[in-house]
């Protein structure tokens, strides 16, 4: 085993007592971190994962933990600080197992796309990984070694082998769980991603005339439907593209990517066979495709359903969106029948998120502070000094994640459009359908 894999193991590890032994803002912080982790759907059993993470992005003040490492032991060489250094980079990500030799693997970054290789740097984890198998995903975090290669940085959890439905779960899965490590080694997908969603919400303006609006369920989405083609049409146009010739014609006309066109024609659901040709001819990596948005029935039976767009929080659709402003225009809001049940979704529900709180309290201050300082029983709240206490109290995010409406890398659009027609085939005609699957869309 080489010597800088040893010495990665070995700085890992004192890296590790350092902060367990700590105590003080040092110790604070991590427990803090844990919690925060906890919120987010991770049991007790992912404790040393949760540790882990804490270890590269947890901060105490401006500082991350390996800063506060190398300042404690100032008479560590340079070659250690350039390795601790380097791990700043250290990410988690789904990856699938693509090749395996001794104590060197090669893995795919399943969210990327993006390949590594990965050299064990201890024995107990090199056993372990003995009984890896090619095709097999893992869920791990990674750490650079040198510029050629990484390791694993702590234990990894193993999915098996899984097929597209079950993947395109995990992904989404992931993306619930992690959503700042969802492109974090390809920085110009996410920001491509967030580009879309300011992109998106100029569209939605200029097609609806505002970025709210209020319709009855069944006309809301026979509208978005009418907006998404609208959308599309555009991004062809764009590219000069006539939708009256054949994908192998657009393919042979100079000046257009391949690549862009099979993203510009899966918007539009085009051929699959011909689209899967282009895909195959081109490395589409770098390229994006807008996922599909479509109410859920139960929104689309709604009596009314208010769809609200923003340049960084994407498409909210809310159904008791009037329902709660009602509350808010009333003279005594506890009057109105089902309230305090509605303001309780309002603060519980995941959906109804920080945006929608924001929003809210911009149109109505005085009314949502009286209304709140009520249902909470707490006469000196005030929105301005606690509302973002409370949305953490009901472990709302403050900053937005990427949103559903996101583009997304042609890879995972591909994946999920093959698990969708995997679930659809597997479905038996005589019986009602199954719970769709989750994961990109």
């Amino acid at each position: 085993m080489h010597t800088i894999l040893e010495r990665s193991h070995f700085l890992k590890q004192a890296l590790l007592d350092f902060v367990l032994d700590a105590e003080g803002d040092l110790a604070q912080a991590l427990e803090t971190y844990a919690a925060e982790q906890s919120r987010r759907g991770q049991d007790n059993t992912q404790q040393e994962f949760i540790i882990d993470s804490f270890l590269i992005e947890g901060k105490v003040k401006d500082q991350s933990p390996i800063d506060l490492f190398q300042a404690q032991y100032s008479d560590i060489t340079e070659s250690d600080r350039l390795l601790l250094d380097s791990w700043h980079r250290s990410f988690i990500a789904l990856f699938a197992i693509m090749q395996i030799e001794g104590d060197r693997l090669e893995l795919k970054n399943w969210l990327t796309d993006k390949n590594y290789i990965i050299r064990i740097n201890n024995h107990q984890t090199l056993q372990e990984t003995s009984r890896l198998k090619t095709g097999e995903i893992i869920l791990v975090r990674i750490a650079p070694v040198t510029d050629i290669y990484w390791t694993f940085f702590g234990k990894y959890t193993l999915l098996g082998k899984l097929g597209k439905p079950k993947l395109a779960v995990a992904i989404g899965n992931f993306k619930e769980k992690y959503p700042h490590y969802l492109y974090s080694d390809a920085p110009e997908l996410l920001e491509a991603a967030w580009q879309s969603v300011s992109h998106y919400h100029e569209q939605f303006i200029n097609f609806f005339g505002s970025d709210e609006i209020t319709l009855p369920g069944y006309q809301l989405n026979q509208k978005i439907g009418e907006f998404q083609e609208l959308i599309s049409e555009q991004r062809l146009a764009a590219l000069g593209i006539n939708q009256n010739k054949s994908l192998s014609e657009l393919a042979a006309e100079a000046g257009v990517s391949e690549t862009e066109i099979q993203a510009a024609i899966q918007e539009t659901g085009a051929d699959g066979k011909l689209v899967s040709q282009l895909m195959n001819q081109q490395n589409g990596n770098s390229k994006m495709v807008m996922p599909k948005v479509d109410l859920p029935a139960e929104l689309k039976k709604a009596e009314q359903v208010t769809a609200i767009s923003h340049p960084r929080w994407g498409q909210i659709f809310l159904p008791t969106y009037t329902k709660f402003q009602k509350l808010l225009t009333t003279e005594d809001w506890r009057t109105i029948e089902g309230a305090e049940k509605l303001v309780r979704h309002y603060l519980e529900d995941k959906y109804t998120n920080a945006f929608v709180w924001y929003r809210l309290a911009q149109n109505y201050p005085d009314t949502l502070e009286k209304l709140l300082r009520d249902y909470l029983q707490r006469p000196e709240f005030s929105l301005a000094d606690d509302l973002d206490k409370l949305l953490q109290e009901f472990q709302k995010p403050l900053k937005p994640e990427l949103p559903e409406i996101a583009s997304v890398p042609i890879h995972l659009h591909e994946l999920f459009q093959s698990a969708v027609a995997e679930v659809n085939k597997s479905k038996p005609k005589d019986k009602k359908p199954k719970k769709s699957v989750k994961g990109f869309k």
